[in-house]
């Protein structure tokens, strides 16, 4: 997927600085593909890995990934410098995401675990981050976390994501996904529990 225009081999990561994400950006905006490909080039990887986790079928998950960089390119005019290119583009991505379990009318899971959190109330919790590195030792484990991840609601799990996989702060995540702070903290602790309720009765079958 080298160039958005389609699904193609995804290429590696190319990270940029400000300064050279700032020129491509001035450069996409007067319609240049070119740079835009280069924007692409940067982000693909990291956008697919988060689609993915939100779409289940790769296919689907491919196609939702193009049509983030299609949206975001014909939408960089009215991209305004307010927040990241970082934090716009997860928020398109977010959004396509959410539209898309919409039409598809798909039920989210474990909804209740958000039940009687609004964004004042005052949570505290470690702030020990989810390494997928870390605690998936083996194989079966690295299922195990897949499919915890899974089972959470979209609105958990994007924040667990957002947080622990691509090191957005709260406010940026708050920023990205259009809800409070509070809320961001309220549905990290809530992913965060359900992540290790699910692997502690996997750990705990595994010891009987």
């Amino acid at each position: 997927m080298s160039q958005f225009g389609g699904v193609q081999r995804l290429a590696p990561n190319k990270k940029l600085d400000l300064a050279a994400e700032q020129s491509l950006l001035e450069q996409c905006q007067r319609q240049d593909i070119e740079a835009f490909a280069k924007i692409v080039d940067a982000y693909q990887v990291r956008v697919l890995g988060f689609v993915r986790r939100m779409v289940p079928d790769h296919e689907e998950a491919l196609d939702v990934t193009q049509e983030v960089f299609i949206r975001a390119f014909q939408s960089l005019d009215r991209f305004d410098g307010r927040c990241s290119l970082r934090t716009w583009m997860f928020r398109v991505a977010h959004n396509l995401c959410i539209d898309r379990a919409r039409r598809s009318k798909r039920a989210p899971v474990a909804m209740s675990l958000d039940a009687g959190f609004e964004s004042s109330d005052p949570i505290e919790f470690s702030d020990e981050r989810w390494d997928p590195a870390q605690m998936a030792m083996n194989a079966e484990l690295q299922v195990e976390v897949e499919h915890a991840i899974s089972s959470m609601s979209d609105k958990l799990r994007t924040v667990l994501l957002l947080h622990d996989k691509e090191d957005m702060g709260y406010d940026e995540i708050a920023g990205t996904v259009g809800i409070p702070v509070g809320t961001v903290k309220s549905r990290l602790f809530l992913a965060r529990r359900h992540l290790q309720e699910q692997l502690s009765q996997y750990l705990e079958r595994e010891k009987s």
